[in-house]
């Protein structure tokens, strides 16, 4: 396999370190404490003017004076020697090294010197990990390169980490015992190696199993996308925690970065559409890595759950559905089997009470209740759900239990506390490194147990039917967009509905004559818009006047509408069909470029926003799952009396807009058809709004 580009940074033969001290607990000292806890079999040289020797070796006044040039230096001096340091390092001819400071100095002059440094580096191609970073962690290959205590890393591990915030590594990695890591990383500013660039070459290591993000936000897009291809390519997960969801942490986040901020929703539409899973703590994301780390796959179905409590039991219920995470049906072999390991009074269900009275034949009737529920064919994996004991111990008994079930199905199982409490039990990190993952919190479970479920569901899809445009048309509208300045209501019409997305037919009208002849080829009712440049949203200017019956109230309409906002107005016929009023449209992100906007439209689009976005293009197999998780999708399956409506008519045009969203990027920046109304039989798009980028 041909070398990765940051092998001379993560897996150097040398390492020196600049600022190498004997003071117990300084960074120049806990270098040498970590590369040697990390078992690092190269070469390693210290180097400080201060000392003639460090940690039993030699120590050299300056990088220039070292008998062999190092591959990688880490940086453990402060802020005001680092920019000189910096340069003999270049003029030597070093490739990498590792930078924690802030690079921050007082009465500092522009540039400062963290953009000096920066530019320094990557003009001389300098491999840098930092800086403001907590340094990278690459367990298989023994390069402990931080500058802070950590605790020690079963080698080689499967899990890896990439963190923008420092915290957000050491927070996992140094209080997580039951993760067995092979590579960890901070990235901090990334001067010249991005987060996409660490994920690249963790989805390269042998050992990973799956992949943890903290994620404040990308600076190379493309590239974070080529890696989430990358790892669906190799059946890798990953998990994101990604920050910024809120206007005040967006901005936070990005002061914090320096980097270009996309809009969470897209970012919530690229991992869809890459199997990405998305957690929401820190907690959920060393759960979810815990539970992906081990070695068994999750076969279909829905979970099963095994209790010594008939009232937790209940609260499994209840949070498995607030968590969207389905419970398995069991057949009536399994519900058979069930009633003849139970005790008298207990229900067979999942999930299951099987503890009953108790007793000396407990234990093992409750493992044999747990394969039997295992072994169910809708059951995706399984989970004994107990409190841990005094102390936080856990019962070897539990574990049997474990032992059982996976022995006979070969599916993934897990043991489940409530909560953990204070205490701890050295159990539940062996078992979990053993493959018998311990979890504390059912809630924590359960957002691993829908990571699980939801990256097979990924991994099983089928390859999408897109639609496809007509090439004719797509060069005829290329050229006639191309032409325009602005788009009026009428022209995105008729752009979209020669692209098979349904649309009102309209006409544009300037005169009384025009609007009159307009009129003769319409029935009644009408619909009058304004059609004057620069009124995008008609209806907060009045500028729509709906069901009108006859020529004598269209004229009167057209003179009010002329009077007051201009001549220009467009008519078209009203769409008196019942039916649902949706939205979609086009939107461009900053990072990301075009996306989808679907969900409710008319008066609920501002006051509900139920709407998802999509990152194009899609099928519309996918657009209708995406509706189908929004709060109101009830409605479309009809309430009250109303009849359900065409959904799969709104998918249709949805996957073919978002077809037309991928090949137009470079001319349309927005469209909004709103409303789309959604009737019994078809769509139609009732309102189009297109603006083009600027050229």
């Amino acid at each position: 396999m041909t070398e990765h580009r940051l092998r001379p940074l993560l897996k150097p033969a040398s390492i020196a370190v600049l600022g190498a001290s004997n003071r117990v607990g300084s960074v120049g000292n806990e270098v040498f404490v970590n590369l040697r806890k990390g078992g690092f079999s190269g070469t390693i040289v210290a180097v400080n003017p201060a000392y003639s020797e460090v940690e039993g070796l030699p120590c050299y006044a300056s990088l220039s004076e070292l008998p062999e040039l190092p591959e990688h230096v880490i940086f453990a001096i402060g802020d005001q020697r680092i920019e000189a340091a910096l340069d003999e390092l270049i003029a030597l001819g070093i490739k990498a090294c590792t930078i924690f400071s802030a690079l921050i100095l007082k009465d500092d002059q522009a540039p400062l010197l963290k953009q000096r440094i920066q530019s320094k580096a990557q003009k001389a191609g300098l491999l840098v990990a930092g800086a403001n970073g907590m340094g990278f962690y690459n367990v298989r290959d023994q390069v402990l390169a931080g500058g802070f205590d950590t605790r020690e890393h079963r080698y080689p591990g499967n899990v890896s980490l990439i963190s923008q915030s420092g915290a957000g590594m050491s927070g996992i990695v140094d209080c997580e015992q039951r993760i067995d890591f092979n590579f960890a990383v901070s990235s901090g500013y990334e001067l010249t190696v991005s987060m996409e660039d660490y994920l690249d070459y963790a989805l390269d290591l042998p050992e990973t199993r799956v992949v943890g993000l903290f994620l404040e936000t990308s600076r190379h897009p493309q590239k974070l996308v080529a890696a989430f291809k990358k790892a669906s390519a190799r059946n890798i997960p990953i998990v994101v925690l990604k920050v910024g969801r809120t206007a005040l942490a967006a901005e936070m986040a990005l002061s914090h970065s320096g980097a270009l901020a996309g809009t969470d929703e897209s970012y919530s539409a690229v991992f869809d559409h890459y199997g990405v899973q998305r957690v929401e703590d820190m907690d959920q994301l060393a759960t979810a890595l815990v539970m992906f780390a081990q070695p068994q796959a999750t076969a279909g179905g829905g979970i099963v759950c095994l209790h010594d409590s008939g009232g937790e039991r209940q609260l499994m219920i209840d949070l498995a559905d607030q968590f969207s995470v389905p419970l398995a049906q069991l057949d009536t072999q399994t519900l058979a089997r069930l009633k003849g390991l139970l005790d008298p009074g207990l229900p067979a269900v999942n999930p299951l009470d099987g503890w009953g009275a108790g007793g000396a034949h407990a234990p093992a009737n409750m493992a044999a209740c747990f394969t039997a529920l295992l072994e169910d064919r809708d059951a995706a994996l399984g989970a004994v759900v107990h409190d841990r004991g005094p102390n936080s111990e856990i019962y070897p008994s539990y574990m049997e239990y474990l032992h059982q079930g996976q022995g006979a199905t070969g599916k993934p199982v897990f043991l489940v506390a409530n909560r953990q409490g204070s205490g701890s039990d050295n159990l539940a990190i062996t078992s979990t490194q053993r493959g018998f993952p311990v979890i504390d919190g059912v809630s924590q479970f359960l957002v691993g147990a829908r990571c699980l479920l939801n990256y097979r569901d990924f991994q099983q899809r089928q390859a999408p039917e897109m639609p496809t445009l007509d090439p004719q048309k797509v060069i005829h509208w290329r050229q006639r967009l191309q032409s325009q300045q602005q788009v009026s209501e009428v022209l995105a019409s008729q752009f979209l509905a020669d692209l098979d997305i349904p649309m009102v037919s309209g006409a544009e009208v300037a005169t009384e004559s025009q609007l009159i002849e307009a009129a003769g080829r319409l029935d009644y009712p009408l619909v009058l818009k304004t059609a004057e440049p620069g009124i995008a949203h008609k209806s907060d200017q009045g500028g729509v006047i709906l069901n009108i019956p006859s020529q004598a109230k269209l004229l009167e309409a057209y003179q009010h509408l002329a009077q007051r906002l201009g001549s220009a107005a467009m008519l078209a016929p009203m769409v008196e069909s019942a039916g649902v009023e949706m939205i979609m449209g086009i939107s461009t992100d900053k990072q990301f470029g075009p996306v989808v906007v679907l969900g409710f439209g008319g008066i609920y689009a501002e006051l509900l926003k139920d709407t998802t976005v999509l990152l194009p293009p899609f099928d519309s197999a996918t657009a209708a799952e995406a509706i189908g998780r929004l709060r109101m999708s009830p409605m479309l399956a009809g309430v009250r009396g109303s009849p359900a409506v065409d959904i799969q008519a709104y998918a249709t045009a949805a996957a073919r807009l978002s077809v037309l969203a991928v090949e137009f990027a470079d001319l349309i920046a927005e469209i909004d058809i709103n409303p789309v109304k959604v009737m019994a039989s078809g769509c139609l798009g009732l309102d189009a709004l297109m603006l083009l980028k600027s050229r």
